[in-house]
């Protein structure tokens, strides 16, 4: 019987106990950061681009690098997938060549159809629904900063009805948060999405609220998050969203409602003095460059975790990983 790769698109692909086993292998491998080698050869991993990038092309081309790989980087434009070869054909070409996909585009259709089709995990590295591997990152970060994720109360103000806001909502409720998201009426996250989050709270430890009321949102958290206003095709609606979300910017009245030991996070590229202050993001609540660097450790541990689970690699005998030997007893 053929082997059945994990992929990951959305944040609820990994289990509450999965995404705490590539957690703790992202902290072994941020501190022994050339030690894991599950893609020697090199063997070669693809990084495709339909929207611009810059933590994500680094991250990811370094972090495949690291992991013994070769990265392959195809910029917008450069491949024939979707255009003048379907999805189907692309992803068993790619699949001969390859040992893992990673993909940041627009329609989430589009890189579920490449992972239906595939034998090699998949992974999102930003769709317009969701962005789950910057969550994990975010994730590392809370860790770093807090030594659990389980509990702790995390707050994101502003758009909420982006892949940012949906990716916190099912990510942060995987973690046993409490997810709270505040936003303006007509910019809250999906109905399905925060039904999914509560059904992954329920099960987790945590809890979501959405809310219009960012007081409510930010009362006592401890880790507080936005993400830009105006995001790729949205230049037109500039005016128009500074004002619409001008009282969920994070300054520091927003941060003083918060915990007294509270953390901010935003992914970038941030703009200062629009959804946070300058004092903040630069201020010494801010972990924004550790979860910048986080983006390597912790997808270099998903890309990892991925080939191990799915029997791709052979899993190192000092690694106590047994959610990716039972995906990968159970995928045989």
């Amino acid at each position: 019987m053929s082997k059945t790769p994990r992929h990951f698109l959305v944040d609820t692909d990994l289990s509450p106990a999965e995404q705490a086993e590539v957690l703790d292998l992202a902290a072994i491998m941020k501190q022994r950061r050339f030690d894991f080698k599950p893609l020697a050869g090199p063997q070669t991993g693809i990084v495709m681009f339909d929207k611009t990038s810059t933590r994500t092309r680094i991250s990811f081309a370094a972090g495949l690098s690291e992991l013994g790989g070769s990265p392959l980087i195809i910029n917008p434009g450069e491949s024939q997938m979707g255009h003048k070869e379907s999805i189907y054909d692309s992803a068993k070409v790619f699949e001969r060549m390859v040992s893992v996909v990673i993909w940041r585009t627009y329609a989430q259709a589009g890189i579920e159809e490449l992972a239906e089709n595939s034998s090699i995990p998949v992974i999102n590295a930003l769709t317009d629904d969701y962005h789950p591997c910057q969550v994990l990152a975010d994730l590392q970060t809370v860790r770093e900063a807090k030594g659990s994720t389980q509990g702790l109360t995390m707050t994101y103000v502003g758009d909420a009805a982006n892949n940012m806001a949906n990716s916190y909502l099912l990510g942060g409720a995987t973690a046993g948060m409490h997810v709270r998201i505040a936003g303006p009426e007509g910019y809250l996250p999906d109905d399905a999405v925060v039904a999914a989050a509560t059904q992954r709270a329920e099960a987790a430890g945590g809890s979501i609220l959405v809310t219009t009321n960012p007081a409510e949102a930010l009362a006592d958290a401890d880790v507080v998050v936005t993400d830009t206003w105006i995001s790729m095709g949205q230049e037109d609606e500039t005016e128009m969203r500074l004002k619409l979300f001008k009282d969920y910017s994070v300054n520091q009245d927003a941060m003083a409602q918060a915990a007294d030991d509270a953390i901010f996070l935003h992914c970038l590229p941030a703009y200062r003095g629009y959804e946070v202050a300058e004092e903040v993001i630069d201020g010494p609540q801010s972990r924004v460059f550790d979860e910048a660097e986080n983006r390597l450790h912790a997808q270099k541990a998903l890309i990892a975790w991925l080939l191990y689970a799915s029997g791709l690699a052979d899993i190192p005998a000092e690694l106590s990983l047994q959610h990716a030997v039972a995906s990968r007893a159970k995928a045989r």
